[in-house]
């Protein structure tokens, strides 16, 4: 059997740190049990072609239920960290008044199930699955949402603050801003460019506010924003297709980054929305701009735009996952240099990188060859930026497991732990083994512990296990 390819480990600081994460809706489940709030992808869910399969939320990996054995499972990866997001209307139903003590109840235990077992909670306030209520007054197109954000933000920091080690406001505003509000391919399914800039501009203000408004209240973890980045690159040498990306790039990275680092959108993009560009109110810049403690990047793939209409992905001859994606690494690293160059950027993570690929299980097994190959060369791409001078402080696989994979429903699986959604048994995939290996020949190999030296004969066979010797 072909030998599965080894990380550059030994490149990253002793204290990097390597994780799994996850988001609420994609996996809970338990979407009218103990009191929790329908969110808008619950109501997405029920539009008919809305989801591909025509799946939803309400069962999902019964994470809600099953969360002491997901964290176990966790655990027995030798990870530092969860990334997890809170669902908001599992928490505050409405959105905005009463409070439910079930949902925050759920929320402590499972950080407190992750402290025991040592690993580090990575919290995400917002990823993507906002209160329905909301929804009949604008959802983030309504500048009030911006202020019940920062109520929930203040909630949950004063419940989970002091146990979790890092706190995320929202995760990726351009999916829900663009994919939400314009193109209408994801909840809340609005088609509308002057909906998905001033919801865009909202999700910015909110992040700002939010900032400040923890910080005043004493917020001891850092504080950041996810942003999903690519390196936009135009099909040809043409003069057009070069402009094309130009307007691109501001769309996807300039937008988020330039307010976030210089308080500023950028003009070009300005001009090219028009009438459609959103409404800002004096100081929302100022506020914006409020630094961060760590930006987190999630990529997947790069970008390629021609001035002629949408270019077929197939044309570069490059590997792709089920998504129809390329599998291209460089971009990576391209990214994370640009991103060091041209903004003063905060520590960086990686919170979301992997590949969906087919999976299927033969004889209790889940050989995926092909992620382990994406997730390897990716990191080997984050050690190629660090050698250039980016500060990067961690890298998270999405995702620890198969789930609801929002428009796709359940059909694309990008877990390194299977999930057979019948009778929900967790398969851990070969690439959960590799990973495991590699986080342990790193925690005691390169840096054996004084108090407890590297079991060098069980590791090995544990390595060349994972290698399929």
């Amino acid at each position: 059997m072909q030998a599965k390819p080894v990380t550059p480990i030994a490149q990253f600081p002793a204290d990097f740190v390597w994780g799994v994460a996850t988001s609420a809706f994609q996996i809970e489940g338990a979407a009218t049990l103990d009191g929790k709030g329908r969110s808008i992808w619950d109501a997405f869910c029920e539009q008919p072609g809305a989801i591909a399969d025509a799946s939803n939320g309400l069962v999902a990996c019964e994470h809600y239920q099953r969360w002491n054995e997901d964290l176990d499972l966790i655990a027995s990866l030798g990870v530092d960290a969860y990334r997890f997001s809170v669902s908001w209307p599992r928490v505050r139903p409405d959105g905005a008044g009463t409070w439910n003590a079930k949902g925050l109840d759920f929320y402590d235990q499972l950080v407190d199930g992750l402290v025991a077992r040592g690993i580090k909670p990575y919290l995400t306030l917002n990823h993507w699955d906002l209160p329905d209520a909301l929804l009949a007054s604008g959802g983030w197109t309504d500048r009030d949402t911006v202020h019940r954000f920062v109520e929930y933000a203040q909630c949950i920091e004063q419940r989970l603050g002091d146990r979790v080690v890092s706190i995320t406001t929202h995760n990726e505003p351009w999916v829900m801003s663009v994919l939400g509000y314009e193109s209408g391919i994801f909840a809340p399914g609005i088609k509308s460019r002057a909906a998905m800039t001033q919801a865009a501009h909202h999700l910015m203000l909110s992040h700002g506010l939010a900032l400040q408004a923890l910080r005043a209240q004493g917020a001891r973890a850092p504080l950041g924003i996810v942003l999903n980045l690519s390196p936009v690159q135009p099909a040809t040498d043409s003069a057009a297709d070069a402009a094309q990306a130009h307007l691109e790039d501001g769309k996807l990275l300039r937008w988020y980054m330039d307010p976030l680092f210089k308080g500023v959108y950028p003009a070009d993009v300005l001009a090219h929305f028009g009438a459609d560009a959103p409404c800002v109110q004096p100081g929302d810049m100022q506020t914006i701009v409020t630094p961060m403690d760590f930006l987190g990047v999630n990529y997947y793939s790069r970008s390629v735009v021609s001035a002629q209409g949408p270019w077929d992905v197939r044309q570069s001859g490059l590997p792709l996952t089920a998504m129809d994606w390329e599998v291209y690494p460089e971009g990576l690293t391209q990214l994370l240099v640009r991103l060091h160059r041209d903004y003063a950027v905060p520590p960086m993570y990686i919170t979301e990188n992997g590949g969906a690929f087919p999976d299927p299980v033969v004889q209790g097994q889940v050989h995926d060859a092909d992620r382990i190959d994406y997730i390897a060369r990716h990191i080997g791409a984050v050690a190629d930026a660090m050698r250039q001078g980016v500060v990067m402080h961690g890298y998270m696989i999405w995702s620890l497991l198969d789930n609801f994979e929002w428009a796709s429903g359940y059909a694309k699986r990008f877990g390194i732990v299977h999930v057979d959604y019948e009778t929900q048994r967790r398969t851990p995939k070969d690439s959960a083994l590799w990973y495991r290996s590699q986080l342990l020949a790193r925690r005691r190999l390169l840096a054996p512990s004084p108090a407890e030296p590297a079991d060098e004969p069980a590791l090995e066979a544990e390595v060349m296990a994972s290698k399929g010797a």
